[in-house]
């Protein structure tokens, strides 16, 4: 695939903002950055292929969801700063082609890039969402300030409300993890509402992340909808201790064969460390990894069933 012509003004790291800039913000970050609730951005992206409608045919009733660690645009490559501009924008136009050919209503990305020194003034999640045919995005930022700024994100083709951002408090680095999550109405029976969440989990200390989990699993409570938990959890199902488990276990949600190691999502250590988690009731009709590298992670797709329905209110 030929890269595509960058769209927007170029701009290239120098080598001091490389090696002398970034340590000094990681260390004033350290003494800047806590857990709190943040405001969510959330947008409205004009689609003029589709309007960002789902088709309305025998497929109507299913919900199809998609979750992505975009590793802030770097491809499978071991850091942004080390790339040219040119080359993120590449690889971001070759995710947006992803998602336009994988076409999942709802998308959860992590380490998704807003308007930052670092990236060039380039917002990641507004150029995926009107790239990939997405009608709304809703982010939290959980690093913001100091020259960087990124977090979590969902964009979609359906309307998005309440949405809700947490950044929890920073871990053994001094980057902080968190979650967005916002309320769809399921495709073809609208009075039901669920919570969508894309989640990003501390990948350093099982410990950091059942805490993070806890935090999480308190916020989708207080919501009290049936919820669908994706994201970029940093822990396998193996473990007896491991947050996945701690989510699924206190909010009562199910994976797809979650002890099956063919699903590996992380290709450097063969792990499984991306996951969709369900509500009861809620029931994958087909769950996939998507292939494609476009990041250090592989990407999920799923479509999903509700074993509910709207009341039947025509005379």
């Amino acid at each position: 695939m030929s890269p595509h012509p960058a769209s927007a003004k170029q701009y290239r790291p120098t080598m001091f903002r490389k090696t002398v800039l970034l340590p000094l913000l990681l260390l004033l970050a350290s003494c800047s950055l806590t857990g709190h609730q943040t405001e969510p951005v959330i947008r409205t992206h004009v689609d003029t292929k589709t309007g960002g409608q789902i088709a309305q045919d025998n497929r109507a009733t299913r919900l199809s969801v998609m979750t992505l660690n975009m590793a802030h645009g770097r491809g499978d490559s071991f850091h942004q700063l080390f790339q040219s501009t040119d080359t993120t924008r590449s690889n971001l136009h070759t995710i947006a082609d992803l998602l336009q050919r994988e076409a999942p209503d709802v998308v959860s990305l992590q380490e998704a890039d807003s308007r930052s020194l670092w990236n060039g003034n380039f917002d990641h999640v507004d150029f995926l969402a009107e790239k990939g045919s997405f009608s709304q995005s809703v982010r939290g930022t959980h690093v913001d300030g100091l020259g960087l700024a990124y977090g979590t994100a969902l964009v979609a083709k359906l309307e998005l409300d309440n949405p809700q951002a947490v950044t929890f408090e920073p871990g053994l680095l001094p980057l902080p993890k968190g979650f967005v999550v916002s309320t769809v109405n399921w495709p073809g029976n609208e009075c039901i509402q669920v919570d969508i969440a894309s989640v990003h989990l501390d990948f350093l200390s099982e410990s950091t992340r059942r805490k993070q989990a806890t935090q999480l699993i308190a916020t989708l409570r207080d919501r009290n909808r049936p919820v669908i938990v994706m994201g970029d959890f940093n822990t396998d199902w193996q473990q007896p201790d491991s947050a996945v488990r701690l989510i699924a276990s206190e909010l009562g949600l199910h994976s797809y064969q979650p002890n099956n190691e063919s699903l590996a999502t992380f290709p450097v250590f063969g792990e499984r460390l991306d996951w969709i988690l369900v509500s009861p009731g809620i029931n994958f009709l087909s769950y996939r990894v998507v292939g494609e590298v476009v990041s250090d992670h592989l990407g999920v797709f799923s479509e999903l069933v509700i074993d509910r329905s709207c009341p039947d209110t025509r005379l």
